[in-house]
């Protein structure tokens, strides 16, 4: 069978005894196939002896696939580096909820030479991106989620929420949420905002502690141009996955939305969200894993 990848690199952000393992393991699954591989520099070279470790602008040039070893916070991090450049990415779990990262080491060898093989699906996800007053920011793409947060212990900022340049409202909050489908079963989730379906092409908007009664999370069209203003700042930033943070300041104008690039996942056959979703957040404990459909 012809093989779908010629040139595989390997990524991951941790340095541990299993990680080491496991890209060992892949390292011998893609040689066995004739697959050229590509170590990236983020891997601890010292482990491993006349082994060529390759920088992030060699791997997107280079690359049919990235294969991302970790939890989803070592998607994350290649999504941005390879993802966003439109090498695809592939997950191995080695985290504890694992939403982007799909094969578990114990099948690494059966599921990784399938998928090696053409028998996968692509899932198509969207970032978003941010500008502040006009201007754009280096780090500035999320694929879960952007944050604008008050940086003060129990002192509420206030924000104008504006979509598509009609006034929403203002809101007293520690901050607000703006979740891509993919990021609705990360931070969002924590907040009480929705759990939306990859397919489902919307952003989430979820203020934070809002000062309000009736305040609830809200979807709007992944499209959609998002502004907000800072009324009142006590101290306050913005974060992009959890990752880059920026200070923000009173009459700051923020302005989101979806961009052009989108990332690539690659799944096993068998990849079932609703099924991620029962393992992940226990749903239906009481049903066992082999209940009839």
């Amino acid at each position: 069978m012809k093989l779908k990848f010629k040139t595989v690199s390997i990524y991951s952000s941790l340095d541990n005894k299993k990680v080491h393992a496991i890209i060992s393991q892949v390292d011998e699954v893609l040689s066995n196939l004739s697959i050229r591989v590509l170590l990236s520099k983020s891997i601890n070279n010292n482990k491993y002896k006349k082994k060529k470790f390759y920088s992030d602008n060699f791997i997107v040039n280079n690359s049919d696939l990235v294969i991302a070893i970790g939890g989803d916070g070592t998607l994350l991090s290649a999504s941005r580096k390879y993802g966003y450049e439109g090498v695809p990415i592939l997950g191995i779990n080695l985290g504890t909820i694992g939403f982007l990262t799909d094969i578990a080491p114990k099948d690494l060898t059966s599921s990784l030479t399938s998928i090696l093989q053409g028998k996968f699906n692509r899932d198509r996800r969207f970032f978003l991106e941010a500008k502040i007053n006009g201007k754009d920011i280096k780090n500035n793409i999320s694929l879960n989620e952007i944050v604008i947060h008050s940086d003060s212990i129990a002192q509420l900022m206030e924000y104008d929420l504006f979509v598509d340049k009609k006034f929403v409202y203002r809101q007293r909050a520690d901050g607000l949420i703006l979740s891509t489908p993919t990021g609705s079963t990360a931070y969002s989730l924590s907040g009480n905002g929705p759990i939306v379906h990859p397919g489902v092409k919307a952003i989430s908007l979820l203020p934070m502690f809002p000062h309000s009664l009736n305040s609830r999370p809200m979807l709007i069209n992944e499209n959609s141009k998002i502004k907000v203003k800072i009324i009142k700042n006590p101290k306050s930033s913005i974060s992009f996955d959890s990752h880059n943070k920026y200070k923000l300041k009173i009459n700051d104008q923020i302005e989101i939305n979806k961009t052009n690039k989108e990332l690539v996942l690659i799944h096993p056959t068998d990849h079932d969200f609703f099924a991620a979703s029962r393992e992940k957040l226990g749903w239906s404990l009481g049903v066992p894993k082999n209940f009839p459909l």
